[in-house]
């Protein structure tokens, strides 16, 4: 028998805390005093647009698949930000260097490449909507059939879920699509 003795008053009187901090009483539940409280830390890094650029030019994003983020910088140097996205499956996905954001589309269509085609027979162009892979936001890269996009799928982010392209929270792409012009350059780490 439990050494804590719970009445229907503490557990009334317990309810207004419980309803602060749902995900904090139930990571106890279960766990003894000696456990420790498995925490989800973020990896993401600064980064210095100075380690991959020579200048900002118009704009600059690094994305790190290691980290899984989006550095953005603006042109001027007066807005950074940082975004979690998702990244390719494999290396073999994983397009690495230079390149720069050649177009940008708001309500993207999606076709599946030839290679997507041979992996799974049964993809199909999508056109813009809640079932698109793409989201609501796609800025092409100089790379063929690499974007950086959005994804109505929010499980995605933060894991090696794409096929080469990088992936953000609708929300987040639609940020970074508005202060991003055409010609910004890219580096994929």
């Amino acid at each position: 028998m439990s050494k804590h003795h719970i009445t229907r008053r503490s557990l009334l009187a317990s309810l207004p805390a419980l309803s602060l901090a749902p995900g904090a009483a139930l990571a106890e539940i279960g766990r003894s005093q000696d456990e420790p409280v498995n925490r989800i830390i973020s990896s993401f890094r600064e980064q210095d647009w100075r380690d991959h650029f020579d200048d900002l030019g118009k704009a600059s994003i690094v994305a790190d698949t290691v980290s899984r983020a989006l550095h953005f910088w603006s042109g001027d140097g007066a807005s950074y930000r940082i975004f979690p996205t998702s990244v390719p499956t494999s290396d073999e996905l994983t397009k690495r260097g230079y390149t720069e954001v050649i177009r940008k589309k708001v309500g993207p269509d999606w076709t599946p490449t030839a290679s997507m085609v041979e992996r799974n027979p049964d993809l199909k162009y999508m056109p813009p909507g809640p079932d698109n892979p793409l989201g609501t936001h796609a800025m092409y890269l100089g790379w063929p059939a690499y974007l950086i996009h959005g994804t109505h799928d929010t499980r995605k982010i933060g894991r090696r879920s794409s096929d080469g392209c990088i992936g953000l929270y609708n929300e987040a792409i639609a940020q970074l699509f508005e202060i991003t012009p055409v010609g910004t350059q890219v580096r994929i780490i």
